[in-house]
């Protein structure tokens, strides 16, 4: 799991996207709770504000006749009127004014003065502060058992001699406040998510926009090995420009030196025909040194249509396995008639050999060869494609080869009678072109068949 999760990360678009939801479910929410807490404070000033309204509103109309409060029955404001309507205005003594200005004849605890007729609950001269002369208080208190907003502000009435200091506190409710709240986060949270998703699609949108030259670059790169395209020719943004140029470079590079290991490869055979031809003409050759100027002949021969087929070739070219597989198995099924052989078959549909079609030709057709000679009646053959490799096994019922001659096989040099049931020292050819193309080749003996067992790998 950990390695798919490293995988999964080392892809460019899934860190673009990662990182765009990292800032989008994390910014997105800091910045709604800022805004919550901004809009929450502006309306916590409001309500000051309109509280310290209606206390200069009320305070204009106070009376004091003979050191005594005069209130009008009706205020202008009509919620201090209707009982319980949320709104409320209290007057009260100003206790820490009357200890200050107190004789022994004067009260020392803080009383109602006077209430509006919205207030219906008992005093509590404990829910309400009382700050001090010419200063106000905005805070919360709970006034039977809910919460409300307070507005205090100290005053005097009368005269230095006979002052009547006293506290006017405005109410209100905070079920209003609560509502208009819970609307605000109700709305912010739908417009956050609404903004979330759109930000979500524009990132991914953007994200396959932005990361669509890599997306052709590979498809490019699929069609190279294929064999589709030679070279990269789209035009890529400026920062892959420098890359597809080096490609290109590469590619070019590579064909060439091919094509000069091919044209070395013809040449060298055709220098070696012309003395030999004038060597099979002699005269007093034996018949043993005539045979062999006819094996040399036919090796040279093989090596010239070898160059002149795979001239065009590299190393990134696809070839398809089963056309390949379908015509050796044609011609051994001819070949060894007399046999009678079963071959079992199972080959990838996308199966696709990296090289070129003459070298898997050769690979194959050699291991193939070997075990139809080797083999009573059942070869088996698979070839399986994965994402970064192909996987050839091939299985014969013969005899198997011996652990001891498992690794002498493939060494040129070494004299094909020494074989059992005919695998030669072509082995050494097939071997010498698994490892040009950085495969392996491993032999053991066959579980099923109890023969000879090849198993092929190479990269993709």
């Amino acid at each position: 799991m950990f390695n798919s999760l490293k995988k999964l990360f080392n892809s460019l678009k899934t860190r673009v996207l990662f990182s765009a939801l990292l800032m989008i479910f994390i910014l997105l929410p800091i910045v709604g709770l800022i805004i919550s807490n901004a809009y929450e404070k502006h309306m916590v000033a409001s309500l000051e504000n309109e509280l310290s309204a209606y206390s200069y509103s009320i305070l204009a109309i106070i009376e004091v006749d003979n050191n005594r409060l005069v209130m009008p029955e009706q205020l202008l404001e009509n919620q201090f009127n209707v009982s319980q309507s949320g709104l409320y205005a209290v007057l009260s003594s100003n206790s820490i004014l009357w200890q200050q200005n107190s004789t022994a004849n004067k009260p020392q605890l803080t009383e109602k003065l006077w209430s509006s007729q919205s207030l219906l609950s008992p005093w509590q001269p404990s829910s309400f502060k009382q700050p001090a002369l010419g200063e106000s208080l905005f805070y919360e208190a709970d006034i039977d058992n809910n919460k409300h907003f307070v507005y205090s502000l100290s005053v005097s009435f009368g005269s230095e001699a006979q002052p009547l200091p006293m506290t006017l506190h405005i109410i209100k409710q905070q079920n209003d406040l609560t509502l208009m709240m819970a609307e605000f986060h109700r709305q912010l949270l739908l417009g956050l998510a609404g903004l979330m998703l759109v930000l979500l699609i524009i990132q991914y949108l953007w994200s396959i926009w932005t990361l669509k030259p890599l997306e052709n670059l590979t498809n490019e790169l699929s069609d190279v090995e294929q064999g589709k395209i030679e070279r990269l020719s789209q035009v890529y943004p400026t920062e892959l420009t420098q890359v597809t140029e080096q490609l290109n470079l590469l590619l070019n590079a590579e064909q060439k030196q091919r094509q000069r290991y091919r044209n070395a490869l013809s040449d060298l055979a055709h220098s070696l025909k012309t003395p030999l031809a004038v060597m099979q003409t002699q005269k007093e050759l034996s018949v043993l040194t005539q045979e062999q100027l006819n094996i040399i002949n036919a090796i040279i021969e093989y090596q010239l249509r070898k160059a002149q087929s795979a001239g065009q070739s590299s190393w990134y070219l696809g070839t398809a396995v089963a056309p390949i597989v379908q015509k050796l198995l044609n011609s051994l099924t001819k070949i060894y008639r007399d046999k009678s052989l079963n071959f079992t078959v199972t080959i990838a549909p996308d199966a696709n050999f990296k090289g070129d079609e003459a070298d898997f030709l050769e690979i194959l057709g050699n291991i193939l060869d070997n075990a139809c000679k080797a083999a009573n009646k059942e070869i088996h053959l698979d070839i399986s494609q994965h994402q970064d490799s192909m996987t050839i096994i091939i299985e014969d019922d013969g005899k198997g080869i011996e652990p001891a001659l498992r690794e002498s096989i493939l060494q040129r040099g070494t004299r094909a009678d020494t074989y059992q049931h005919g695998h030669g020292i072509g082995l050494a050819i097939v071997r010498d072109l698994v490892k040009s193309y950085q495969g392996t080749m491993l032999i053991e003996t066959s579980e099923h068949l109890k023969g000879a067992k090849f198993t092929l790998n190479f990269p993709s």
